[in-house]
């Protein structure tokens, strides 16, 4: 009984420090737009693939990293790293034991495109445009049971929106996910270069209002 006190406790925290997140990054992306620096897309993804390894082992899932050492962006790297984490460790959730997530960065045209992506359940194509919303669950049950707060992607958009980048995901059930933030080299909002099929959703960096 004072497992499951001390669980939900720590879940009731979890979800005080992710409003408070959310709240500071609407503040953030209206008042300090343009706080953003060069900095290293490699060193990124590395620090926070490092912050789910204990997962990622626990799962036994293998978490690869394809990016250039000399690709950089202008960003804040804490919120970007952020988000990356984030999407990994959604990634890592909904992937089967002994699968793989795939991590990469690359320059595609004027942005950068960080990508994740799974081979895990996939998702319904009806549930792809409201998945940035706040506490929105695919699966309320089986969230619940893996943990989260169900505000991780919305915190992903909004540090997207502060970057003046948008975020995408792909997926097809039984094949996989693939979640997307492109970052704009120059100027803002990033321009997407991913292909919008049926099974894809793609969310602008113009205006950081909540969803």
């Amino acid at each position: 009984f004072l497992e499951i006190i001390s669980r939900q406790a720590d879940r009731l925290n979890a979800i005080i420090e992710d409003l408070l997140m959310l709240s500071w990054l609407e503040k953030g992306a209206e008042a300090q737009p343009g706080r953003l620096e060069p900095g290293s897309l490699l060193e990124v993804l590395r620090a926070a693939i490092d912050m789910c390894e204990k997962m990622a082992g626990e799962k036994n899932v293998t978490i690869e990293v394809q990016c250039e050492p000399s690709l950089t962006a202008p960003m804040n790297a804490h919120l970007l790293e952020q988000a990356v984490v984030n999407l990994v460790n959604n990634a890592v959730k909904y992937s089967e034991p002994g699968s793989r997530v795939h991590v990469s960065a690359a320059q595609e045209g004027e942005c950068v495109a960080i990508r994740v992506q799974d081979w895990g359940c996939g998702i319904e194509r009806k549930h792809l445009p409201r998945l940035f919303e706040r506490f929105y669950r695919v699966d309320k049950a089986r969230s619940r049971e893996l943990g989260g707060t169900g505000l991780g992607l919305a915190i992903v958009k909004h540090i997207a929106l502060v970057h003046g980048a948008n975020v995408a995901v792909e997926s097809k059930v039984g094949e996989g996910s693939t979640f997307s933030v492109h970052l704009p080299l120059v100027g803002r909002p990033a321009p997407v270069a991913a292909d919008e099929g049926e099974d894809a959703c793609e969310i602008t960096g113009g205006s950081t209002g909540a969803p």
